[in-house]
């Protein structure tokens, strides 16, 4: 039963496309004999206002990236910078990707590369690691094949061409959103103004200027490209050429933007609800809705295989929510009957769908072994008040910027840029459309075939409901999370400037305002093109001469003791040292240098996080045999003690690394409301710097400048008065 059922779902699907092809040239007569042109007059409008859209979004997407190339040049001054110097603008996890990538290209092929990777055990001192699956690292191996294969060695520098890559794919990330505006609204006079929008808020939209090789910079373009994709595929009457596209771009997208983020899964999940909350009640057509469960099946197997069986896309929230949606499937089938016990079980589906889900995810989590981040719910929990720690790793994470809140100044950026007061504007005119939708939906009206313009329901375009849905839980997540706006941000950029530039928008509000005055069709259209028109100059008027200051100043970032302790290291340094300090140190030193660290700025393995906490104990008030045994514990041989940190100045109290120090280890008192420090011994990072015993028994200094002191780790301890 269940194979004829779907033979027979099938069958209707292909009836469906052959009706709508061949209606569609009918359908196209009437509109030119009522407007009484000729067939082919309207083909060269239509192919002109398609080649017009293209060309305007690729220029936009090559724009963007040569505007990121030529602000990175002027920040930096990249092309006048020795090697040396260039390497140390990557900072912290950035260093590390980048570094893998110079490997790859130094090994003596392909796949002697990957080998060391997946085996390395040159980077972390006492550590082999699966660099290729920890990091995510297919983005580093991607470009390296593609520099060698291209036969670039002899044109451009390995470093041009990496950070090439990278800007260019934040040129198709903006295609991609232009795309997605041109589709919903019709014209690409909405993608323009996304443009606009996303570069005058770069700051809010993209860590490119932060993070040049970070995961979400290559991952994210995809993404987008997936939503322009899936926003097509959701469309009502859509050709059967254009729905396999689309398909297939939405399937291809989707596994490529798995495999390059680990995080990737959890975006995933928050899109997999919104299609499941459109579903659910019934806005969208469910075979196209499971169509795209299938793809999110699919890359996740495919993923797990390729990501060397990695359990955490098992025990993910994606496959959970996907597996009971698919176990719930026939009870839906029954339930879309236009009877009232049909619309009542709505509710009961979706109560029984997040059951199973929480019942299934809970289940996988008991009998598959995982790795998952076991930091991350406690985060979440002490982050939603739930608990409370004195844990360094867990506090220091809860002081970084980006898993704070966000500021009003996020805010009121949004609002001069006028992108904030436009997109409230726009979502709250279509949250009330798809309310009343939902309800005619409730009380058993169907909805229509096709929306007309002066039908004013633009709630019924299943592409529209999604997105509300989906920038909904968005700024949802990103009003806990600051860092989360960078996934928000440009889909509230695509949102607000479809809106303003979609007749359909301001003929639903003339619908409830019943406009009579005016006939609301033509105010429609003329507002559709008159306000993103004064909206556009506007901002060119008060944002474009800031955007080209930025680029004509020269700004200049020079770090000389870094560049001098690099330097020292790579000429006196012995090969085997093994340097310990600060993670964020360490991870330029394994780049520029290539020697061997005792630990890395990365926050999805425990075992790191644990080195991390206690090689930060010099920043501690412990004694100089405690970090002593600490140090030697991880082999390491040299120790680089960092003045911005022992004397740091932090903005927010409690927040700076020897605060935290001094909680996790218990050194605060509290007396009469007030909090110090204190212990019987001296912070490590100023008690070393006085040379006096026992600290120069365990420690001799061997190098420093203003900013770093260099510490060689005594192998035979002499006990000196």
């Amino acid at each position: 039963k269940m194979s004829s059922g779907a033979a027979d779902l099938r069958q209707r699907k292909k009836q469906h496309c052959t009706e709508s092809d061949k209606m569609a040239p009918e359908e196209r007569n009437k509109e030119i004999s009522k407007l009484g042109r000729s067939p082919k007059y309207l083909l060269i409008q239509r192919f002109a206002k398609l080649f017009f859209g293209c060309l305007a979004a690729v220029t936009s997407g090559m724009m963007y990236a040569v505007y990121l190339s030529t602000y990175h040049e002027r920040k930096f001054w990249f092309s006048s910078r020795q090697e040396l110097e260039r390497e140390i603008t990557f900072q912290g996890d950035s260093a590390i990707y980048y570094s893998f990538y110079k490997e790859l290209l130094k090994a003596p092929s392909f796949e002697r590369g990957v080998y060391e990777l997946t085996h390395n055990n040159k980077t972390v001192s006492l550590k082999t690691i699966n660099a290729v699956q920890q990091m995510t690292l297919y983005p580093e191996l991607i470009a390296s094949v593609l520099y060698q294969a291209s036969g670039s060695e002899e044109v451009i520098e390995p470093v041009y061409f990496y950070i090439g890559i990278v800007f260019g794919l934040q040129g198709i990330y903006v295609t991609a959103l232009f795309v997605t505006s041109w589709v919903m609204s019709g014209t690409w006079l909405a993608g323009m103004l996304t443009v606009a929008w996303f570069i005058i808020n770069r700051t809010d939209t993209t860590r490119i200027d932060y993070s040049i090789p970070s995961r979400e910079n290559w991952a994210l373009p995809y993404f987008a490209c997936q939503v322009a994709a899936l926003t097509g595929y959701l469309k009502k009457n859509l050709n059967c050429s254009a729905e396999k596209f689309c398909y297939l771009l939405v399937s291809a997208s989707t596994y490529t933007f798995m495999m390059m983020w680990e995080y990737s899964h959890y975006l995933l999940f928050v899109q997999a609800v919104s299609l499941f909350l459109l579903d659910s009640f019934a806005l969208a057509q469910t075979e196209k809705v499971h169509e795209v469960y299938k793809i999110y099946l699919f890359s996740l197997f495919v993923g797990y295989l390729l990501q060397f069986e990695n359990s955490a896309l098992l025990v993910s929230p994606l496959l959970s929510l996907v597996a009971a949606l698919m176990l719930s499937r026939c009870l839906q089938i029954n339930m879309k009957k236009d009877t009232f016990m049909s619309r009542l079980l709505k509710i009961m589906y979706i109560y029984l769908v997040l059951t199973i889900t929480v019942t299934l995810n809970f289940l996988l989590k008991m009998f598959v072994p995982h790795k998952e981040n076991e930091h991350l719910l406690k985060f979440i929990e002490v982050k939603l008040g739930l608990n409370t720690t004195k844990n360094f790793t867990m506090n220091w994470l809860l002081c970084q910027e980006s898993l704070q809140a966000p500021s009003q100044d996020f805010f009121l950026r949004l609002t001069q840029s006028s992108l904030l007061p436009f997109y409230i504007l726009v979502l709250i005119i279509c949250l009330f459309s798809v309310t009343q939708v939902i309800f005619r939906r409730i009380c058993g009206e169907p909805l229509k075939e096709t929306v007309k313009l002066e039908d004013g329901r633009i709630g019924e375009r299943p592409e529209i409901v999604y997105h509300v849905i989906h920038t909904i839980l968005l700024g949802c997540l990103a009003m806990c999370l600051e860092g989360m706006k960078y996934l928000w941000t440009p889909y509230v950029c695509m949102l607000a400037a479809f809106g303003v530039c979609s007749p359909e928008l301001w003929m639903t509000l003339f619908k409830w305002l019943r406009l009579k005055a005016v006939h609301p069709i033509l105010l429609a259209l003329i507002l559709s093109m008159a306000v993103p028109t004064i909206i556009g100059f506007s901002l060119w008027k008060e944002f474009f001469p800031r955007i080209m200051t930025e680029l004509s100043e020269l700004q200049e970032f020079y770090d000389p003791d870094t560049v001098e302790l690099m330097t020292w290291i790579k000429r006196q340094a012995p090969v085997a040292a093994v340097f310990a300090g600060s993670p964020q140190l360490m991870g330029v030193i394994r780049l520029c240098t290539g020697w061997m660290v005792s630990s890395l700025p990365l926050y999805n393995d425990d075992d790191l996080l644990k080195r991390n906490e206690n090689i930060y104990q010099i920043y501690s008030k412990r004694s100089a045999e405690d970090i002593y045994k600490i140090l030697t514990s991880y082999k390491a041989n040299f120790l680089i003690i960092e003045d911005s940190i022992c004397n740091e100045v932090g903005p927010v109290k409690g927040c700076r690394v020897k605060d935290l120090l001094d909680i996790a280890n218990g050194h605060v008192v509290c007396e009469e409301g007030d909090s110090y420090a204190y212990s019987k011994y001296g912070r490590f990072c100023h008690e070393i710097k006085m040379n006096y015993s026992p600290y120069v028994n365990y420690f001799t200094r061997v190098y420093w400048n203003r900013s770093y002191f260099v510490y060689r780790i005594n192998t035979v301890i002499s006990f000196q008065s």
